[in-house]
């Protein structure tokens, strides 16, 4: 079973990294794969809502989102890591993860997924909230930790220094890992995915 986890930061060794980093290493020690994908620091498009999608993926190919998505077909579950520069989610981030679910929805339901949430000081709650939104829409259950998944510092390093940050996340990998197990053990019982209904689609104005 493999993690794939994504750094929203531009900065590839970051404290954003640095607590993705925690998670993947008390993974390994569950027993579980996992690999770190890095955002960069090209430049993201944002969703245009073009509906051009198709089995490829987005339709733009200049940056990594369908790189990702690739990856993320064969991926088990989910950790998405941001660094909080002004009380929300990096707009990188938010533009990756907007086209990646919008155009590859499917490779991401039924699979549990994380946020991560690094800041100086605030904005990680609210954060934190943004981005489980994007689990809430693709029947993904959600993984949490003994404390909302945060971890503070400024400059790459600090993050060293919060030393209850990083168990949150030590707790998030194993409880990560205690989900994955249990998912693949009903698997082998033969219990199926559930029946999703799609017969409606109700507009607010029509």
């Amino acid at each position: 079973m493999k993690v794939l986890m994504l750094n929203g930061s531009a900065k590839a060794n970051g404290n954003t990294y640095r607590s993705l980093l925690e998670v993947g290493k008390q993974l390994e020690k569950e027993g579980i794969e996992y690999e770190i994908f890095q955002i960069g620091g090209e430049p993201v498009r944002d969703c245009l809502g073009c509906g051009q999608c198709s089995e490829k993926g987005c339709v733009f190919d200049d940056d990594k989102v369908n790189e990702f998505t690739a990856k993320a077909k064969e991926a088990d579950g989910f950790v998405f890591g941001t660094p909080v520069y002004y009380a929300h989610p990096s707009g990188r981030i938010m533009a990756f993860l907007d086209r990646a679910f919008y155009s590859s929805g499917a490779s991401f339901a039924f699979k549990p997924g994380a946020s991560v949430a690094v800041a100086r000081r605030g904005g990680t709650t609210a954060s934190f909230d943004a981005m489980n939104k994007y689990f809430g829409i693709c029947q993904m259950p959600v993984v949490g930790s003994t404390y909302w998944n945060q971890v503070h510092g400024a400059v790459p390093g600090e993050a060293e220094e919060d030393a209850e940050g990083l168990q949150t996340m030590r707790n998030l990998a194993r409880n990560m890992a205690w989900m994955l197990k249990c998912f693949e053990a009903g698997k082998a019982a033969g219990v199926a995915l559930p029946q999703t209904e799609r017969d409606y689609k109700t507009n607010f104005i029509r």
